[in-house]
């Protein structure tokens, strides 16, 4: 056991490189795998909601597909994605996140090229709603990896005391994906079809995914490029790697560890929340404002981008606050800070009338929820030290079970109360998702 040795890690501490390797400085190797996981989680998210991009222009409208069609075909990658997130997790602990994000690289990168395919099938845009329900359905299950890959990387590769910022800017890089799909995806489409949007996009990311089975490994331990005093300092307060298989038993054991059940129903909150952003803000902007296709573009773009600012920024502040208040304190005061504003600011915007100013209410709104994230995917990994990449998908698995209700309910909500209840809904969840952190423990971990 190794409790006295974690004691600094726990309390947010972090050790200068001197002290640890002597004259030796660490070199910065592990700030390019982060680089790299922005990369991934850029364009992972870039292919994931070009496909909202495409339905506002092309497939949603009369004679051609509703927006609750519309709102399965996006819940119907959710679904997948979610219910295969455990095996998922389980497979990153098997062979590695480096493989894993490798394999789902390729494999979302080859769904959204058959996404692509359907455009040049022949059939009619009311024809594809079976064939898209089944296309982003593998999309959705191949690209499992994703989020709770890069968290695993992240716990193995940096000290407890830098994770929340790479988390933070992980995160912030789908943000960013995010942003740009509406004008980037958009672009690409006026410039040649749909079609060919997505089957060039696709292949992007697998291209990426090749690039990073070239230069990544598993942990710093195992890259060329790391010194010994970088590899010391990630072992001060880095995660082993995670034990290589796992038992049913040792599945229940997520679902028994109540940090980590309160954690992931705090996130399920949040996801609900953002997910309606995520899908549903461009829309919001171009038919119920009814600002004009550019302007929409352009506000979503701006909203995106306020919540990777405050993802970046988030975890930064957090890994500060943590060293001079505590992890626990820290954690606490910027999930329910965050959380919480978000729920406001995003009320104060659906009461506001002028577009401009809806769009800044929207943007403090998100700019705070995203401050929030890299705590949860720091948490994650710690409260299971044992088996962080399951932990992590465990985490993605019961977040997303609340997500993948707001692609369909928000839509039901709205058509049958109103945009303001939609989103005052999620208001409310946000808050309770808050509520949830007064029971959360991020410093009881077994760090043996």
């Amino acid at each position: 056991m190794t409790h006295h040795k974690n004691s600094h890690a726990v309390s947010g501490i972090q050790q200068r490189p001197e002290d640890v390797s002597g004259n030796q400085r660490p070199t910065n190797i592990r700030w390019l795998i982060v680089a790299m996981l922005m990369g991934f989680t850029f364009l992972g998210h870039f292919n994931r909601v070009s496909i909202t991009v495409a339905a506002k222009a092309k497939f949603i409208g009369p004679g051609l597909l509703s927006e609750i069609q519309m709102g399965f075909v996006y819940s119907a990658f959710l679904w997948t994605y979610t219910l295969c997130m455990l095996p998922g997790g389980w497979v990153i602990d098997r062979i590695g996140p480096r493989l894993a994000m490798g394999g789902m690289g390729l494999g979302l990168g080859f769904g959204v090229v058959l996404t692509g395919a359907l455009g040049w099938s022949g059939l009619p845009i009311a024809a594809l709603f079976i064939p898209l329900l089944l296309v982003r359905s593998i999309a959705g299950a191949l690209s499992t990896p994703l989020h709770p890959g890069a968290a695993r990387s992240v716990s193995l590769w940096l000290p407890l005391s830098s994770r929340s910022a790479g988390n933070g800017l992980v995160t912030a890089g789908a943000l960013i994906g995010i942003a740009l799909t509406y004008p980037g995806f958009g672009w690409l489409m006026d410039q040649f079809d749909w079609a060919a949007a997505f089957m060039m996009c696709g292949t992007l990311m697998m291209l990426f995914a090749i690039v990073w089975l070239m230069l990544s490994t598993d942990s710093v331990a195992g890259h060329s490029k790391s010194n010994a005093a970088e590899k010391r300092l990630v072992a001060t307060s880095g995660d082993a790697p995670s034990e290589p298989g796992i038992s049913v038993r040792q599945f229940t054991t997520l679902f028994r560890n109540p940090g980590l059940v309160l954690l992931a129903s705090s996130y399920a909150a949040y996801s609900y929340f953002q997910y309606l952003f995520f899908y549903w803000i461009d829309f919001y902007f171009g038919k119920e404002l009814q600002l004009p296709e550019a302007e929409s573009r352009r506000a979503t773009f701006i909203v995106m981008i306020a919540m990777a600012a405050g993802m970046a920024a988030g975890g930064f502040l957090t890994d500060t606050l943590s060293r001079r208040i505590g992890l626990r304190r820290a954690f606490r005061t910027i999930a329910f800070l965050g959380m919480s504003l978000s729920a406001v600011f995003a009320w104060f915007g659906v009461a506001a009338t002028a577009p401009n100013s809806v769009v800044w209410m929207f943007s403090l709104a998100l700019a705070s929820l995203g401050m929030c994230e890299g705590v949860f995917w720091t948490s994650a990994p710690a409260l299971e030290p044992k088996h962080g990449g399951l932990a992590c998908a465990f985490l993605n698995t019961i977040g997303n079970a609340g997500g993948i209700l707001a692609p369909v309910c928000t839509p039901w909500i709205g058509t049958h109360y109103g945009w303001p209840a939609a989103i005052g809904t999620a208001c409310c969840t946000s808050i309770m998702g808050a509520a949830l952190w007064i029971w959360i423990d991020i410093d009881h971990r077994n760090l043996s």
